[in-house]
């Protein structure tokens, strides 16, 4: 694998991750259960889908081959996708959604902290406009879990169990293959499973002012980042997402 081949694949992920991340969010617009959430969530899905045009418009560009962000989004099918599989996790209830985005939120924010220091100046600008929107979005999932998990019994329970179903899925993020190895080599990004500990120390102190105990499960969930073993909602998701343009090729308006 060339460096661009394995730059090309890296981008996919940064931006697989808040292409399906940004859909799912989008699914609560008109549904959200007070106005003010549901514009919040409809704010950080256009951030997520913002940072999508970026990083596949950049992937794009280093592939070669014609491909714009709008056609890595649209025209791939799933096993094509490299998103971890905790952002396809369906919503669930609002506790679900808000402690899935926290989950990625916290990761998120240590990975472009990292990211603004690449070697690659592309990836550094586009990591460095994206880390403000998504510190807000940390500062506003943390909140949220913190006010729900240290609640009433009820929303404590709620939280709880949201964790729990989620968890197994946060390993994956901090598992590395031979992309991760070549874009660490080339000084363009980190080795994922060096962001563990930050995270690990981030996530932990949020849980415990929401009163929330970590798991005590192992990562059983891998796959993604191959695109060999996506769970059955991604397809449910992209077909969604792609209907408009697989019924109607090249539309435009």
């Amino acid at each position: 694998m060339t460096r661009d081949e394995a730059l090309f694949e890296y981008l996919l992920r940064l931006g697989d991750n808040t292409l399906i991340l940004g859909h799912r969010v989008s699914e609560w617009c008109g549904h959200a259960p007070v106005l003010e959430e549901d514009i919040a969530l409809a704010n950080t899905a256009l951030d997520l889908i913002g940072q999508t045009q970026l990083w596949l418009g950049l992937a794009g560009e280093v592939e070669g081959k014609g491909r714009d962000a709008d056609k890595l989004a649209f025209l791939r099918d799933a096993w094509d996708f490299r998103n971890v599989l905790l952002v396809e996790m369906p919503n669930g209830d609002f506790g679900r959604t808000l402690m899935r985005q926290f989950l990625f939120d916290a990761f998120h924010s240590i990975l472009l902290g990292k990211l603004m220091k690449s070697s690659d100046p592309r990836v550094a600008e586009i990591a460095e406009k994206a880390s403000k929107e998504v510190s807000y979005h940390l500062e506003r999932s943390a909140g949220t879990v913190v006010g729900l998990g240290d609640g009433t019994e009820e929303s404590h329970a709620r939280m709880q169990a949201a964790l729990e179903y989620l968890w197994p899925y946060v390993g994956e993020m901090f598992t590395g293959d031979a992309v991760d190895a070549e874009m660490a080599a080339a000084g363009v990004a980190s080795d994922p499973a060096s962001l563990r500990a930050d995270y690990d120390a981030l996530v932990g102190r949020v849980l415990g002012d929401a009163t929330l105990a970590i798991p005590d499960s192992p990562f059983a969930h891998k796959g993604g980042k191959t695109g060999t073993m996506h769970t059955e909602h991604l397809g449910h998701l992209l077909t969604q997402m792609q209907w408009l343009q697989r019924a109607y090729p090249g539309a435009s308006w």
